[in-house]
């Protein structure tokens, strides 16, 4: 299995995510929070505020190896949190929990552990902590280490807890019978149930308490297996969202090095099943996301390979693209996106998007319209 690996040459790629661009005409951003620490996952309350899951920078606690080979160890803070954002861009972000585990290596940049998405079912939120390896290294690493891999419900006041172990579910039943390896990465907060994609699993997990009755001691279940791409790599799912008719569907990062047109989104029967591609021709899917009129909009997180001389796969360099029902793909926006990560959209068709989504500090909310 391949975990999810946003942080792949950081340093090198970033000049190269500063190339000029275009956007879809009558498409307008503006930055509205900036100073955010590795913010991924992005969603709307009931009250119209934002909620961003930001991984944190990990912390001067006890180190572990990277799971990417020949990268620096990860190690163990509680910087991560759960931070709630003016849709206005007029009051300053404010941190509502904190405190939550991390990991990063060295100066924080691509956290690979802690909060990395977060959804909502009335006032309740339910944030995914991210992991990337074999669940079993997680125990020890720090005070509150055991949070990684798992579901957690926040209700409004703050308080926090742990409603499933996605990672505990890989160990257990491994959905794709490869190595034993899960990075939560996107979660969906449906009626009774949520469903998260984990990307190191290459599958989606359901979790509800109903499922107790018929598994003792356990609330999860395999929701389906992405296949593997063409070229055999791993689909890494990254995101799970709820469709027309109820469906559901998933988005796919692909195995590194991220061929370009190699990811596909798929559709899936509304309790589990078989997925269909849906929307194919994409290169490295992070997140997506219905407005009310059935329209897909997109976030990609690199340009992709083309395999020749000089190939490179232009990890950080997004997209944000568009599909409306029955038509094309369409890029509405591919400038200034530099490792965008979450999206997120209002009543009113407007888009907002996590923006930096590797930098400690440096991460930035954008609001966006399309005339």
């Amino acid at each position: 299995m391949t975990i999810l690996r946003v942080g792949w040459r950081v340093g090198v790629l970033l000049g190269a995510c500063m190339v000029a661009g275009s956007a879809l005409a009558g498409t307008h951003v503006e930055t509205i929070a900036q100073g955010l620490v590795n913010p991924r996952g992005i969603a709307l309350a009931p009250n119209g505020w934002l909620y961003v899951a930001e991984v944190g920078s990990g912390g001067s606690g006890q180190c572990i190896p990277s799971p990417e080979e020949g990268q620096p160890p990860r190690c163990y803070g509680e910087t991560g949190a759960l931070t709630r954002i003016d849709p206005d861009g007029i009051a300053p972000p404010k941190r509502v929990v904190t405190g939550l585990p991390s990991m990063a290596a060295a100066g924080g940049f691509a956290a690979t552990s802690g909060p990395v998405d977060v959804d909502f079912f009335g006032m309740q939120a339910y944030v995914v902590m991210g992991w990337g390896g074999d669940p079993a290294l997680r125990a020890g690493v720090g005070p509150k280490s055991a949070l990684f891999g798992k579901l957690l419900r926040v209700l409004p006041g703050g308080q926090v807890w742990p409603v499933a172990d996605i990672a505990g579910h890989e160990a257990r039943a491994n959905p794709d019978g490869t190595d034993i390896d899960s990075n939560p990465y996107g979660v969906l907060a449906l009626p009774g149930r949520q469903i998260v994609a984990d990307a190191g699993a290459n599958a989606l997990v359901e979790r509800s308490p109903f499922l107790a009755w018929f598994w003792p001691h356990h609330s999860t279940r395999t929701f389906a297996v992405l296949p593997r791409t063409a070229a055999n790599l791993d689909a890494v799912a990254t995101t799970v969202v709820e469709g027309p008719g109820g469906y559901i569907y998933a988005g796919e990062l692909t195995g590194a090095p991220f061929f370009r047109g190699a990811a596909t989104i798929y559709r899936i029967p509304p309790f589990g099943g078989t997925p269909q591609p849906y929307v194919t021709g994409l290169t490295a899917v992070v997140d997506m996301a219905f407005d009310r009129r059935g329209t897909l909009y997109i976030v990609e997180i690199a340009s992709g390979l083309v395999p020749g001389p000089g190939a490179d796969p232009g990890v950080g360099v997004g997209r944000l693209l568009r599909k409306k029902r029955g038509g094309p793909v369409e890029v509405v926006l591919d400038q200034g996106l530099v490792f965008p990560s979450g999206i997120a959209i209002a009543h009113d068709g407007t888009l907002y998007l996590t923006n930096y989504g590797v930098f400690p500090g440096g991460g930035e909310v954008l609001k966006v319209t399309v005339d």
